[in-house]
């Protein structure tokens, strides 16, 4: 697939089955993720690869997190965060390792995590799969972060729902790009 082609068709798909990648085809996407921009190259990004049994192990961290945090919660929607994690076969648990550093701040760690998400993303569409990414409630939560057995300076900023896209394909509305740019000469 083009570039360019791959940039411009990539989308979140609806829903998300099996197969996911490989390991070989994960190799490659996780190489690609470490070329997104990385300033004095702290390489802050961190990945958290979760199928099988990890998946029903996420569900019970998010059940345990809303029964305990949440007041009032009712049961359907204890249900819906505890079935959230089997919206895909793989989930990829996108983690910024925060650095102290005299010129690169904590937000330009997490924006260089953010970029490797992207990066992740597009190598999937490239490679016939999909992704979606989630945040919500389960992003930036230092609960979750420390039922993942995560340090304090790391920070999850979110989570990428993987596998084959199936069903309807979105259909990605046009911009008018002129709205979005300004130019200045």
């Amino acid at each position: 697939m083009k570039a360019i082609d791959n940039i411009l068709t990539r989308n979140s798909p609806i829903k998300l089955i099996k197969p996911f990648p490989d390991q070989k085809q994960m190799e490659i996407i996780y190489k690609a993720a470490f070329r997104a921009p990385d300033h004095a190259w702290l390489r802050p990004s961190r990945f958290i690869q979760i199928s099988g049994d990890g998946i029903n192990k996420l569900s019970e961290i998010f059940y345990s997190y809303c029964k305990n945090n949440i007041k009032n919660i009712s049961e359907e929607k204890l249900k819906k965060y505890k079935n959230a994690p089997f919206r895909a076969p793989m989930i990829i648990v996108l983690i910024s390792n925060i650095t102290e550093h005299p010129s690169v701040p904590e937000h330009e760690q997490m924006f260089s995590t953010a970029a490797a998400a992207q990066n992740i993303l597009l190598a999937l569409h490239a490679l016939n799969f999909g992704g979606i990414w989630r945040t919500g409630i389960f992003a930036m939560n230092p609960d979750i972060e420390r039922a993942l057995g995560l340090n304090k300076n790391q920070k999850i900023l979110g989570y990428l729902y993987v596998g084959t896209p199936t069903g309807k394909i979105k259909k990605i509305p046009s911009v008018e790009i002129k709205k979005f740019v300004t130019k200045l000469d």
